[in-house]
């Protein structure tokens, strides 16, 4: 898949999520997608690690950790997949 393709088939998908409810969503899927998007669009550069202990923040971080061995490219088509089997 040529990357042009990808990205636009990502933020397709992102604008599809935007109106996706949080209520009509199960937690857990909530954070994949979380977690796919967040790896997808990080700038690595730019970490900075918070000694926030929030428990949804936690979970959050969990999420995206379970996930750090895809590359970008791999955690958009995630998302992008996770979008569409939702949508059907």
């Amino acid at each position: 898949m040529i990357e042009k393709d990808l990205d636009k088939q990502f933020q397709e998908a992102v604008e599809i999520a935007s109106f996706m409810t949080q209520a009509s969503l199960p937690q857990d899927v909530q954070l994949r997608l979380y977690a796919f998007y967040k790896h997808a669009t990080f700038d690595r550069s730019k970490f900075s690690s918070s000694d926030n202990s929030d428990l949804r923040n936690a979970f959050k971080t969990n999420a995206w950790i379970q996930i750090s061995h895809l590359s970008q490219d791999e955690a958009k088509q995630q998302y992008i997949e996770l979008i569409h089997s939702l949508i059907k």
